[in-house]
């Protein structure tokens, strides 16, 4: 059978797997194995980060040493140029294994993409191995006040004033930015354009510039990592050394930039699940047979609550599936496009559909915010109100359907 280094034959495959496998449990600390994967005890990196443990940095350094970080991107930039097939398995081990991923941030799963596609090798040279070695953590500037879903309608201005670029407008939910380095942004650099989508480019700014001010938004469940952008006479260099320009991708043209970062946004969400990436101590088939235990045959004793959790997981297997395939395309350099759409719409609402299942199962006692482990899970009520966000954060649900019916259904507008 003939074989390509991209598709490795079935011994080769288990072959590197098993050799993972063994890495894995030799460097990654019990101690992190031992702990639910919850959002909270995720690695961000950058400037600011205060690590959680020993254990959380000494796994971060080895897999940095290792280029495991990013481990499809080239070595020079700080990965383990494997193939995307490899990536993936990397990632599967790591969760057969309950190992949480060393780095957690935009730059991997958005930004680094966009710059390996579109950034000049002084624009990789510079951002993709901060990036790979969590330096530097990034956030997103796409959503304006009166540009959400239309997002082709942003309006802050980047006018040229010779050396520099001058930004002059507001972004909004820009999660973690008051805890970010840099900000990826699109901004309006011609606005005498018949086409809203022309006249935009894609910019990269550090956000300790003077003129930009950054202030947090509350949410109803108490916890929130969105933010309010502010830039006032914000002057970037529209070169931070020989042919590193600001702007990735041509002037004006930086649409086609931002929307291929978007698809990788929508892509990754396909790591949700209906454990909310396990934010909770229980997995909902846990949580089930702790609330109503099982019967003669070993199953759930509660028929109906049966089928709506078998219903959710064939939804979640498939999703996952569709996921895993569009995520391999990305890997390997292909345009998803309006495919993504697919990914966003169904993962988040698998999300949802876990947390009202889980709050189905605890009943009024799931509406407590604080309260004893187990059912009354004191992050239970928070994370219920918080998932209703991501039917709405990478752009909203009703907007993923449209793309889908228009650009895959070809259905009429």
């Amino acid at each position: 059978m003939h074989t390509t280094p991209d598709m490795p034959d079935a011994s080769q495959t288990d072959s590197f797997r098993e050799e993972v496998r063994v890495w894995l449990i030799e460097n990654c600390p019990q101690k992190l194995r031992d702990l639910r994967n919850g959002s909270e005890a995720r690695c961000w990196g950058g400037k600011q980060w205060t690590f959680d443990s020993p254990e959380q940095k000494l796994w971060l350094e080895r897999c940095i040493e290792k280029g495991w970080t990013a481990p499809a991107w080239p070595k020079e930039y700080g990965g383990a140029g494997l193939t995307s097939e490899q990536s993936t398995i990397i990632k599967s081990e790591m969760d057969n294994l309950n190992i949480p991923r060393p780095l957690y941030s935009y730059g991997l799963t958005m930004l680094g993409p966009t710059l390996l596609k579109y950034g000049t090798s002084a624009q990789k040279a510079m951002h993709l191995p901060a990036i790979a070695k969590g330096e530097v953590r990034w956030c997103q500037g796409y959503s304006e006040p009166n540009a959400g879903s239309d997002l082709a309608s942003l309006s802050m201005k980047c006018e040229d004033k010779g050396d520099h670029w001058l930004l002059n407008g507001q972004k909004i939910w820009t999660s973690t930015a008051d805890e970010s380095d840099w900000i990826f942004a699109m901004v309006r650099t011609d606005n005498s354009q018949a086409k809203k989508q022309i006249g935009i480019s894609f910019i990269l700014v550090d956000i300790n510039t003077p003129g930009i001010h950054v202030r947090p938004i509350d949410l109803i469940s108490g916890k929130s990592p969105f933010c309010e952008t502010f830039f006032t006479d914000v002057k970037v260099p529209k070169f931070y050394g020989p042919n590193n320009a600001s702007i990735v991708g041509e002037i004006n043209n930086g649409w086609r930039v931002g929307m291929y970062l978007l698809s990788h946004e929508r892509g990754s969400l396909g790591a949700y699940t209906l454990d909310g990436r396990g934010h909770e101590p229980l997995s909902l088939i846990d949580m089930a047979i702790e609330a109503f235990g099982k019967d003669t045959e070993g199953q759930i004793n509660n028929p109906i609550l049966r089928e709506k959790l078998a219903s959710a997981q064939i939804d979640e297997a498939g999703c996952s599936a569709l996921a895993e395939h569009l995520n391999k395309q990305i890997n390997d350099g292909m345009e998803i496009g309006a495919k993504s759409s697919l990914v966003k719409y169904s993962s988040t609402q698998i999300i949802k559909k876990g947390y009202e299942l889980r709050m189905e199962i605890a009943g009024l006692s799931g509406a407590v915010q604080n309260g004893n482990q187990s059912l009354n899970d004191t992050t239970l009520a928070q994370n219920w109100l918080y998932s209703r966000a991501y039917t709405i954060l990478g752009g909203t649900s009703e907007i993923q359907l449209n793309i889908i019916s228009k650009r895959l259904l070809g259905l009429p507008t």
